[in-house]
């Protein structure tokens, strides 16, 4: 494809979770679940345009893709299926985050495709946010990105202005977890989603603190169990200052929360005695 002229250039975000309590099984087959979703400075590019002749083509670069794993082509797809428009799309992808790490590249590509074609489109937020639901459980969440408790399958949001004061340092081991694994070995937890997750973020707002004790990931335990490179790397961001550490969704990516650039980035430099092949990253406190 030649480059578009009057292409849309988009930037999709990584995520972490801050905190993911996970309950039993809904009559359609997810799991209702609670969690904080924060963005790294950590992004794919895209460029997007439509084109008249009502085909999608899609071309990537960077990280290869997994046969069957392209949410973007799917997203546009959709969208154009649900608004029943004529029109084709070209997408270009400079794939940067990891796959398979739990970090959400493929829903956040989704979802710029989304915003992308949307604007080109002139489709309305709101039906954006519908077909992001059809097409994966976090993809509604980067429609709008910013810091976000999810509930339901992870796709009913509230928005929250909580700004961590700490640099994230996150590394992604060359493990790949499943997802769908991680789900049939979780211990879920009793009843329903009552809220408390939420509450303890809103009140982080004024002090970050005690949510952050309160505040743990459900797959972490089993996870790390069963990759013991992965139950090393938690070990060390504890070790070298950790605030707080935890595994991001169902892995294989973990992170840990600094006071300092500088503690950090000493603590990116022990991750190297876990696993040489860690790939690590660092995000600037409030972004």
């Amino acid at each position: 494809m030649d480059p578009a002229k009057n292409a849309i250039t988009l930037r999709a975000y990584a995520k972490i979770n801050l905190g993911l309590f996970v309950y039993g099984m809904r009559k359609d087959g997810y799991h209702d679940i609670e969690t904080i979703f924060h963005l790294l400075d950590l992004y794919d590019e895209l460029s997007i345009d439509h084109s008249d002749d009502g085909l999608i083509r899609f071309e990537a670069a960077g990280r290869p893709i997994p046969e069957g794993k392209n949410l973007c082509v799917r997203a546009a797809a959709a969208l154009k299926d649900a608004c029943e428009i004529d029109r084709g799309a070209a997408i270009r992808l400079l794939k940067r985050i990891p796959i398979g790490a739990g970090l959400g590249g493929g829903s956040s590509d989704a979802a710029a495709v989304l915003r992308g074609l949307g604007s080109l489109w002139g489709v309305p937020d709101e039906k954006l946010v519908h077909v992001a639901g059809r097409i994966g459980s976090d993809v509604p969440y980067f429609i709008r990105p910013g810091t976000a408790y999810g509930s339901g399958r992870g796709e009913i949001l509230h928005y929250l202005e909580l700004r961590l004061p700490y640099w994230i340092l996150t590394a992604i081991p060359p493990i790949h977890v499943s997802t769908a694994w991680a789900y049939r070995q979780v211990s879920t937890r009793p009843g329903k989603p009552d809220g408390r997750l939420l509450e303890a973020a809103l009140k982080a707002e004024v002090d970050v603190r005690p949510f952050l004790a309160f505040a743990r990931n459900d797959f972490e335990a089993f996870v790390s169990a069963e990759h013991p490179k992965i139950r090393l790397a938690l070990e060390t961001l504890w070790r070298s200052g950790a605030e707080y550490a935890s595994l991001s969704g169902s892995g294989s990516a973990v992170f840990g929360l600094y006071a300092s650039k500088k503690i950090a980035e000493d603590a990116g430099q022990l991750l190297g005695g876990v696993g040489p092949a860690f790939e690590v990253f660092l995000t600037p406190p409030h972004l």
